[in-house]
């Protein structure tokens, strides 16, 4: 995000009157940015932009009132980020990836007439049980099991599973040099208009289906509302605790200007992670050098 001052440039339909800008919308396009701002954000002109490699991942985008003396419209917007799912501790065996080979080599090698010869059933059960294992240990490989967190989105169904496993090993390809730009770039891109018209067409079924799958349609929206709404508390220039959002904004701007104009704050500034920052030791964040 930031001021890009281009004037010129009409975001709706990706056009531009000037070399320069023109630039800048091929490079914003090769890198599969997504310009979120629609409104001007000073004198009728959209300067301050917003850009993400990720469609739904930056929300609730709104322009207010200049913040201190600067005549750019300030920015609100929210990051969705999804709440972090819980990892499987659980493995299970993966016999897709197991040595039966080996497996059968290593229990036939054992003598089983003499290992077995005067114990009782009990006794038998366990060496053999001993000598699988060792045997299991080595031949079949261990792998998480899957947790009731890990499911697919609604929208992911096979054929679009194989066209983002394309988009990734398109990828390896082209960092390998195996794979030229323009080709991984069609890969992408074809990935990409894929799953958005799946995740469309999986919300116009759920909102049809409503009065039906109630769960569903609630499960889908409260899944999409895992957000973190705000930032924690900040230290201003005077050392000071601000909690309130326009007080936090302007430290934040404060600190961001002080980068370019040379001006060294003194204070430092700290974001907290949930409800503990009362009694926790803030981290500081030092001056940038440019």
């Amino acid at each position: 995000m930031g001021g890009f001052n281009h004037p010129d440039i009409c975001w709706r339909d990706n056009t531009a009157e000037h070399k320069q800008s023109r630039k800048l919308l091929e490079c914003v396009d090769d890198n599969f940015l997504l310009q979120v701002i629609e409104e001007p954000t000073r004198r009728g002109a959209m300067l301050d932009l917003i850009l993400t490699n990720k469609e739904g991942l930056v929300g609730d985008v709104k322009l207010k009132g200049s913040l201190g003396c600067s005549d750019h419209k300030m920015v609100e917007f929210r990051i969705l980020r999804a709440a972090r799912r819980a990892c499987s501790k659980l493995t299970t065996l993966d016999f897709r990836r197991a040595d039966f080979g080996l497996f059968r080599d290593l229990l036939g090698r054992i003598p089983w007439d003499k290992v077995l010869e005067g114990r009782g059933a009990q006794d038998s059960w366990l060496v053999f049980k001993g000598h699988l294992l060792q045997a299991q240990e080595r031949c079949i490989p261990t792998k998480r099991k899957s947790s009731k967190n890990t499911k697919r989105p609604p929208w992911m169904n096979k054929e679009l599973l194989g066209k983002v496993r394309q988009k990734k090993e398109a990828y390896r390809g082209w960092k390998q040099g195996q794979v030229a730009w323009e080709e991984y770039r069609e890969t992408v891109q074809a990935a990409r208009e894929q799953v958005r018209k799946a995740k469309a067409l999986t919300e116009i079924s759920l909102a049809g289906d409503v009065k039906d799958k109630k769960k569903s349609f609630y499960r889908y929206v409260s899944d999409k509302r895992r957000t973190r709404e705000n930032v924690g508390p900040l230290w201003n220039e005077t050392g000071d605790l601000v909690t309130q959002d326009m007080e936090k904004a302007e430290v934040l701007n404060d600190f961001f200007a002080s980068v370019f104009t040379g001006k060294c704050l003194s204070h430092t500034a700290k974001v907290t992670e949930g409800r503990d920052w009362e009694n926790a030791e803030p981290p500081t964040v030092g001056e940038d050098q440019v």
